[in-house]
């Protein structure tokens, strides 16, 4: 494997708008990912899932479905946390292992019905949280934001570099 070849960051300072945007995506990282956060989330699905589970049904779901060394990719963890993440829910009914068409030897993962409900469930769940925490914000304010997001992730997707000195992934169209 290459060492990763580091994108060229200039050594002038930030403005205080992205220092001030970092901040802000520092707490909302902090926020969302706490264990506290996960289990209430859970909860409110009614889905028994770990972080990583949901991290890797998420993925399968947005995508077609992949291998497992491209699932470790695409989630920047090693193969051998995607195969014990694979193996339990394989377990639970949320996956299954299907042939890959390019390569027989090879098998893909893909959501099984039940992995899509469960998916679901946890997405209806986090956005519903959402709705109740931006309740006052105005329908401008939110398609604003959303269309600032999904440039600001398709602008730091563009800039990510992997393994292979290649852009991680293709920007998503914003809608």
């Amino acid at each position: 494997m290459s060492t990763p070849r580091l994108p060229e960051i200039p050594d002038t300072p930030a403005s205080d708008e992205v220092i001030e945007i970092e901040r802000a995506l520092t707490r909302i990282t902090y926020l969302s990912t706490r264990a506290r956060q996960h289990d209430r989330l859970m909860a409110l699905a009614g889905v028994p899932l770990d972080r990583a589970a949901v991290a890797l049904l998420r993925q399968v779901a947005d995508s077609e479905p992949l291998r497992p060394g491209e699932l470790a990719a695409r989630l920047g963890v090693e193969a051998s946390h995607v195969t014990r993440t694979v193996q339990q829910l394989q377990k639970t009914g949320y996956v299954t292992r299907v042939p890959d068409p390019d390569d027989r030897r090879a098998q893909r993962i893909e959501l099984t019905q039940a992995g899509r409900q469960a998916i679901d469930r946890v997405r209806d769940a986090g956005a519903r949280g959402m709705q109740v925490a931006l309740s006052e914000w105005s329908p401008a304010e939110l398609g604003q934001l959303a269309t600032l997001f999904h440039r600001m992730v398709d602008d730091f997707l563009a800039h990510a570099i992997d393994d292979e000195n290649e852009p991680a992934v293709a920007p998503a169209a914003t809608v």
